[in-house]
């Protein structure tokens, strides 16, 4: 008993010096472990007689419950410690002045592509997404342009080259075998895309990025645009007229904004049409619903059994219209930005006079900024 008492009081005093929670496991481990010394001593009781078990074994465990206990009491008093440290070092002085942070502003083409998607889905319109970079087939060929328009030359649209196929300005892929491929021209290829993927009846928009070999105050090489399809059995063009009239008075916050059509042409719809809304520019100043003016603001028209066919909808029982607008422009006609190109040039000192606070979420019940 004698050596037990002096082993135990051996351990207690280790536990007593440990200074840290790993210390303490190796403790525990060359105690009680499997390997442990007194787990050694708990062991040679199988070799003993009844009598000498009962009164061994009743002092190895007291060993066993004062080293266990030890450890746990040790255990928190470095937890403590070490909670003490941690809450010294990270104090936060209160009394100090408060230090101006850097406040994040949201871009204005991300304000209003988020006002545009509120207001879409107000009238039933899911979101669809497709790839920036297309093939000449989804861009052109089933949005039924032919093959000489002067869209898919080189000098309008920007063709991407690989390591086995060459993108030709006339759409054909190298030796006829491989499409080319290019940075799309618009979020039409989205439309044809989701045509594809699901069944009829559709009614969406695609918002995003699309690229343009142009660049001036009202043009850029990359730039954002909204487009939208509307494919039911009895659509027609005053669905059309009613749901972009719509639009525009809820995204310019003018309810009685004045709007007309005018007949067009795009290779994907049949009926177009181009749609200008009142404006006036006296002194050289333009200004949304007012004046005799007008200002042309959308394409759209009814879309055209053959691009319905490349998709693979039955033109027979199924017709609608798409619509397509640039969001670039309706921020900054919204907006007060005079200069498409500063909307790409990164400058913060711009971003905080036109951006938006970060949690200024555009909603139809809360309103949408003006």
């Amino acid at each position: 008993m004698d050596d037990l008492d002096s082993l135990t009081n051996s351990l207690l005093a280790e536990i007593g010096r440990a200074d840290s929670a790993a210390a303490l496991e190796e403790l525990r481990i060359a105690a009680l472990g499997k390997k442990g010394t007194i787990t050694g001593l708990v062991k040679t009781l199988g070799a003993m007689d009844a009598e000498e078990r009962k009164v061994k074994g009743a002092a190895f465990n007291a060993a066993k419950d004062r080293i266990a206990a030890a450890l746990d009491a040790r255990r928190a008093e470095i937890a403590a410690r070490e909670l003490d440290a941690r809450l010294a070092f990270e104090r936060v002085d209160v009394t100090l002045p408060v230090r101006a942070e850097a406040q994040g502003r949201i871009h204005p083409v991300s304000q209003v592509t988020e006002e545009v998607i509120a207001i879409f889905a107000h009238m039933g319109f899911t979101l669809a997404e497709g790839p920036d970079v297309e093939d000449d087939w989804h861009n052109f060929t089933a949005l039924n342009i032919p093959p000489d328009h002067p869209a898919r030359q080189m000098h309008d649209t920007f063709y991407l080259q690989d390591d086995k196929a060459a993108a030709a300005p006339a759409g054909a892929g190298a030796g006829g075998n491989r499409p080319a491929l290019l940075l799309r021209t618009h979020t039409s290829p989205v439309q044809i895309r989701h045509m594809q993927a699901n069944r009829p009846p559709y009614r969406i928009i695609a918002p995003g990025r699309v690229y343009r070999s142009d660049s001036d105050m009202t043009h850029t090489p990359m730039f954002h645009q909204v487009e939208g399809l509307v494919i039911d059995r009895d659509i027609h063009m005053g669905h059309l007229k009613g749901c972009l009239e719509e639009f525009l008075r809820a995204i310019f916050g003018i309810p009685d904004l004045r709007y007309r059509l005018r007949p067009s042409h795009f290779p994907f719809t049949e009926p177009s049409a181009e749609m200008d809304i009142g404006c006036s520019r006296k002194g050289g100043v333009l200004k949304l619903g007012e004046g005799d003016d007008w200002l042309e603001i959308l394409g759209c028209g009814m879309v055209h059994p053959r691009v319905l066919e490349y998709a693979g909808v039955d033109s027979n029982q199924w017709q609608g219209f798409a619509f397509g607008l640039g969001i670039d422009r309706i921020a900054m006609l919204k907006y007060g930005i005079p200069d498409l190109r500063a909307f790409f040039e990164a400058d913060v000192r711009w971003l905080r006079h036109y951006g938006f606070a970060p949690l200024d979420v555009p909603t139809l019940s809360a309103g949408l900024n003006r």
